[in-house]
């Protein structure tokens, strides 16, 4: 966005209202991957605070050719990689074949004023994902909230994580089927 670059430009400049426009802009996308990837609010906030301070001591680095977005979340996914390396969170192979079934889950949203039913049944969904999604092994779970809730496409992804883009796409894929089956009952 050009609009982006202009604020940050202004902010290099010493414009703190700059900056605090691109904080209000990234906020919220960045505190609900945040969110998503640790499952405490208070931490997600905590988290989000400390990226836009690494963001801002870092701002001199970023090259306007790139999208700010892209370059954001990439620190922030760093930022992520350090605190579970702090944590020791047991790593787990993403090389090792998940178990896929040929058939797929579609969620069917109805038209533009769905009954009280349809809502509270998507509700129960929804709710049901999010909580599969806290048991997905977090490098998986990373990639998918990136693409399916942050909607960054599979290359800017792939920029973010270092990854190649058919990389990205399988671990999507292989995420959305371990969280099809677990929907279905199947482990």
């Amino acid at each position: 966005m050009n609009e982006d670059k202009e604020l940050i430009d202004k902010a290099l400049k010493g414009d703190k209202k700059a900056f605090e426009m691109i904080v209000r802009r990234y906020q919220k996308p960045l505190l609900n991957y945040m969110g998503r990837m640790v499952g405490e609010r208070e931490l997600a906030l905590d988290f989000t605070q400390d990226v836009f301070i690494k963001v801002y001591a870092s701002l001199h680095t970023y090259r306007p050719q790139y999208k700010f977005s892209t370059w954001l979340f990439k620190i922030a996914s760093n930022f992520l990689i350090d605190f579970w390396r702090k944590k020791k969170i047991q790593p787990v192979s993403l090389d090792e074949p998940l178990e896929t079934e040929d058939s797929a889950l579609c969620i069917q949203v109805s038209d533009p004023g769905p009954s009280v039913d349809k809502v509270y049944e998507l509700g129960q969904v929804r709710k049901r994902i999010e909580q599969i999604l806290e048991k997905i092994p977090a490098a998986l779970r990373e990639l998918f909230v990136l693409r399916h809730i942050n909607e960054f496409s599979y290359e800017e992804i792939a920029e973010i994580k270092g990854l190649p883009v058919g990389t990205v796409k399988n671990r999507v894929f292989q995420t959305k089927e371990l969280i099809r089956r677990k929907l279905a009952g199947r482990s």
